[in-house]
């Protein structure tokens, strides 16, 4: 049986997804026994798609159907499972041919009933699920709890046996899929792009992937571009551009693209066996050649486009109007079958059409001669041990962190750089971690100051190289540092990176960090799942440092000055996301490294880049982080009274124009008693109740107290404070300052004073808000308000801050506690 070769100069009826089978590669490695299984197990696989979408009885359908089996409330979608099934099917043949460690992400979107078919056949779901059963009863309950309540979703949910990659939100396939096989040479992840997904920008910059992809230490990533040619009700675009355009455009990305086009079920499965092995002789070539060589290269890595009906298999129309290859075919494909006599037994017909009662048992089990096409063991994609990376997670083997202290440290007094001096300690990471750990950002790792990691792992590229990048450019073959102008991608890579059992961390500017918003919100939403299922093992965090922050992007403006990625991620399950905002470098030190030691958590740390103000040694430090909450005593001067204000802070750039303010009031008001708090965890706001790290109140009474005022330096938007302290006692006598989106091409004071973070500000706030002052401070407030104006005036006519204000230093010696 010969499949039809594609003729490039083909126009409009070649992009048809009707007729025989239209190929690339036209070899025929299957006889019509193994085409006559094949088809079988493609109606036994779609049979159970449909299953999952309409019933809740008679499973087998032994009885004739009725009403009172179909679900109240049909929900799911159809369009994409035939091609997916058909896909995952093919690469079993060649898994268990050429022994493949393979993995399975699918793209399209709600695509699960594909997904979870597989796992059924492949009897990973039963050994998962023992409730569900290979038997009738089991198919009923795997049937009834698909998009029911209690039971599934419509996604490769966490509850899905091999999922890495749920696809609720589309466009992460790709970059999901490499970071699965960075580091992991023997393994091909076979991934499901959906045409409506290729449509959205993540996906489309992902591609680039492949440039980044080492033949040697890495795995392959295998796509599969499947144009079923519509979205919910609307055309996709690379449905409906010619062959030589869709050529053009995957080549230029670096590809050799293969096509399998059609809808005649025995050519196209000649086709797509033939071209799947092919694809996979090609991946193992290249590597061949890598590894035997020892030189790595960019070969031109193959991928598929698969071009089949939407909702393939489905009756062509109903009631005179499409269904399959058409738009309607996107989700329910007949909506009204509870109400519809004729369409209910269009639907009988329909399902019948798949022959259940040969493709099952009378008990309702995979015949035997079908469940030997299947791969065994962790060989099914189902079943792969990456699917669940925490199997394969070690911890991380850690330098420790007290050994790259900033010593010597005289509290307000030590002006060091804290990122310069974390990068040691990082570099270290990586020395220790080659093969499992990584670094990723987009084009900002030496930007960020952490250009000390290039000592232990470069720059990962596989593209051109030319002289000058051997002064600096900071490139390699073999490197631990992912960069690419991509945020999405960069993101993507690190999830499918510690999903399949590996470590890293992002680092990235504060003000464009919100461009992976939503990816790290379905993150947060994957590992919150992934703790309520049993089987699951815990992954390592997703680490996200921000650094460039908005108190520092004075001379980018305004549109650099954006912190609110902290409300982002406040809004998250207490259960899976923090937040620390370390005010100096051996706070940063320990902090990062609790971060990397941690599981099943979103990670978000918070520091400047720049040379700063030092508070803290290491004992101290780590004192400070393992509170999460302190009071700074040796900036404080209400030891044994109680205060008249609180001055509180929670950053860096803030936590130093507190105390400037504190030391203000101090000199100009001797008689105040003032309590200084610092907070690292900002989660210790949070009542204890709501949120695990959080305080009691009578910890909040302790350090905060009820009736006194607290003016609160924040970091980020003002109003988040107020909301995670909401509960608090004397929550009334909280002002909180922070970003409050104003902003431009300020010195930092200038910004800090629009923003009424600054000293001044901050002084007089105080002023304003304690009782006792009552009108005695007047002149006080005065000269403060002078001294704004006049810091603000020499900022703007010499473009920088003066020096009293770029080298304060806290003025008031440390008095040490009794018994030191």
């Amino acid at each position: 049986m010969k499949t039809v070769p594609i003729s490039q100069d083909a126009e409009p009826e070649s992009i048809s997804a009707y007729g025989p089978a239209r190929s690339t590669v036209t070899t025929t490695p299957l006889n019509a026994e193994d085409i006559r299984k094949m088809e079988a197990y493609f109606r036994a696989s779609v049979y159970l798609c449909l299953g999952m979408l309409y019933l809740r009885g008679n499973p087998l359908l032994k009885e004739p159907l009725v009403k009172e089996n179909l679900k109240a409330r049909l929900l799911g979608h159809w369009g994409s499972d035939s091609g997916q099934v058909f896909t995952w099917m093919h690469f079993n043949r060649v898994i268990k041919k050429y022994d493949l460690d393979a993995l399975y992400v699918s793209g399209p979107g709600h695509g699960a009933p594909a997904v979870l078919s597989q796992a059924y056949l492949e009897g990973t779901y039963s050994e998962v699920y023992p409730d569900k059963s290979e038997d009738e009863e089991g198919m009923q309950r795997f049937f009834k709890q698909f998009s029911f309540p209690g039971g599934i979703g419509s996604h490769a949910t966490p509850e899905t046996p091999g999922s890495i990659h749920e696809g609720g939100e589309l466009g992460y396939s790709i970059s999901h899929a490499f970071g699965s096989v960075f580091d992991n040479p023997n393994l091909i992840t076979l991934t499901v792009v959906g045409d409506g997904e290729a449509e959205t920008g993540p996906l489309a910059t992902s591609w680039h992937s492949n440039k980044f992809l080492n033949p040697i230490t890495d795995g392959a990533v295998l796509p599969v571009l499947h144009l079923n040619g519509y979205k919910i009700n609307n055309p996709t675009i690379l449905a409906r551009i010619s062959h030589r355009e869709l050529e053009a455009l995957f080549f230029g990305y670096g590809y050799q693209p293969y096509f399998v086009e059609g809808s005649d079920m025995k050519t196209m499965h000649q086709a797509m066996a033939a071209t799947v092995e092919h694809c996979v002789l090609e991946i193992r070539k290249f590597q061949k050649q890598a590894r035997d060589s020892k030189k790595a290269f960019r070969p031109r890595w193959p991928m598929i486009v698969l071009r089949s009906p939407k909702g393939w298999s489905a009756p062509r129309d109903v009631d005179g109007k499409f269904l399959e290859g058409f738009w309607r075919a996107h989700q329910i494909p007949i909506t009204d079958v509870a109400s519809n006599p004729d369409h209910l037994k269009l639907l009988e017909t329909w399902m019948r059409s798949y022959k259940p009662e040969e493709v099952f048992d009378k008990t309702g089990k995979l015949i035997p001669e079908l469940r030997a096409l299947t791969p065994t063991g962790n060989a099914r994609m189902s079943a792969n041990p990456v699917g669940n990376g925490g199997l394969l997670r070690k911890p991380l083997h850690m330098p420790d962190f007290r050994d790259y202290s900033l010593p010597d440290i005289k509290a307000g007094y030590s002006f060091l750089g804290s990122m310069v001096n974390m990068s040691k300690f990082l570099r270290d990471v990586v020395a220790k971690n080659m093969t499992n750990f990584r670094i990723f950002g987009p084009d900002e790792t030496e930007s960020n100051k952490l250009g000390e990691v290039y000592k232990a792992g470069k720059k990962v590229w596989l593209g051109e190289y030319f002289d000058e990048d051997s002064d600096g450019g900071n490139l390699a073959t073999e490197g631990r540092v992912m960069e690419m102008l991509s945020e999405h991608t960069c993101e993507g890579w690190l999830e499918g990176y510690i999903l399949s059992g590996r470590h890293g961390l992002l680092n990235s500017y504060e003000p464009f960090i919100h461009v992976i918003d939503s990816m790290v919100n379905q993150h947060c939403k994957w590992i919150e799942k992934c703790a309520e299922v049993e089987w699951r093992a815990k992954v390592a965090s997703l680490n996200i440092l921000l650094t460039a922050t908005v108190w520092r992007q004075d001379h980018n403006g305004f549109t650099h000055q954006d912190p609110g990625f902290l409300d982002v991620v406040a809004n998250k399950s207490p259960e899976v996301v923090r937040i620390y905002l370390p005010p100096d470098g051996n706070c940063l030190l320990s902090v990062t490294d609790h971060c990397l030691r941690s599981v099943n958590y979103v990670n978000v740390i918070v520091a400047d880049k720049q040379d700063h103000l030092q508070y803290l040694n290491m004992e101290e430090a780590i004192e400070h982080c393992t509170k999460g909450a302190g009071i700074w005593d040796w900036a404080s001067n209400d030891q044994g009274c109680e205060p008249d204000v609180v001055m509180a802070s929670c950053g860096d750039v803030p936590t130093h124009e507190a105390l400037a303010a504190t030391a203000l009031l101090r000199e100009f008001l001797p008689q105040l008693k003032i309590r200084f708090v610092n907070v690292v965890d900002l989660f210790k706001l949070i009542n204890h109740g709501d949120h695990p790290h959080g305080l009691s109140d009578r910890e909040w009474i302790s350090t905060f107290t009820n009736d006194k005022p607290i003016i609160f330096n924040f970091h980020s938007y003002p109003w988040l404070i107020h909301r995670l302290t909401y509960k608090r006692p004397g929550q009334t006598n909280l002002h909180v300052r922070g970003y409050n989106e104003k902003g431009n091409i300020d010195t930092p004071l200038e910004l800090a004073i629009r923003n009424k973070t600054d000293r001044y500000s901050l002084a007089i706030d105080a002023i304003d808000r304690i009782p006792s002052l009552h009108n005695t401070a007047s002149a006080a407030r005065e000269r403060l308000l002078n001294l704004q104006i006049k810091a603000k005036t020499q900022a703007f006519d010499n473009g920088i801050d003066p020096d009293y204000i770029t080298m304060w230093r806290w003025p008031y010696d440390r008095v040490k506690p009794d018994g030191q």
